[in-house]
């Protein structure tokens, strides 16, 4: 049994993770990931560390569960679920790195600091994961590999976002939406104009 299936099988196996997650989510609104250790997770969780290894192999892989799953989250309340042939899909998918970047902690009070690269990082995989999934699906005609295109669309789309995030004034996120996706459409070359991502 893989670890999908273990996981949505057994009501155990989420909730400790979800003890895990929440521990994370709440030691990175006090300080710097780099600074949390896997004690101070497992302490938070009311855990301890050889559970933590049977869930995790790092902190590193805790952080992207944690991300991809707020991130699955914000998507499912708007009943998208991106597969490579749906332009309001990629919206959405843009909407959603918008709103979780404004909804992650330290948001509000020096954001990027506490964000930190490897919550960067565990974000972009999130999106990446997400697109190249889309793309085997649903194959173009662009001489780049899904996974190069996966790669710089994900990147394209959480960059827009994260610089959206520190402009003084800034539009809605809804409005941004539009903006971004007309600039990284083009990534997925001349299938995007009535295939992959045809309206």
């Amino acid at each position: 049994m893989n670890e999908t299936t273990r996981e949505t099988l057994d009501p155990r196996v989420r909730r400790t993770r979800q003890l895990l997650q929440s521990a994370l989510s709440k030691l990175l609104e006090q300080k710097e990931f780099e600074k949390i250790s896997i004690q101070d997770i497992a302490d938070a969780a009311t855990l301890n560390r050889a559970t933590f290894y049977d869930h995790y192999d790092d902190k590193f892989a805790l952080l992207e569960c944690m991300v991809g799953s707020r991130f699955h989250e914000l998507l499912a309340e708007r009943g998208v679920r991106f597969d490579g042939s749906c332009a309001g899909a990629l919206g959405a998918m843009v909407l959603g790195v918008c709103d979780f970047l404004m909804n992650s902690p330290g948001a509000e009070d020096e954001h990027q600091r506490l964000m930190g690269p490897h919550l960067e990082s565990a974000a972009v995989a999130v999106v990446r994961k997400m697109i190249l999934d889309g793309l085997k699906m649903h194959p173009g005609q662009s001489a780049a590999s899904p996974e190069m295109m996966a790669s710089t669309v994900s990147w394209a789309i959480f960059g827009a976002a994260k610089e959206w995030v520190r402009t003084p004034n800034r539009c809605s996120s809804e409005e941004i939406v539009e903006t971004v996706t007309r600039l990284v459409t083009p990534i997925f070359g001349p299938a995007s104009s009535g295939g992959v991502f045809g309206e």
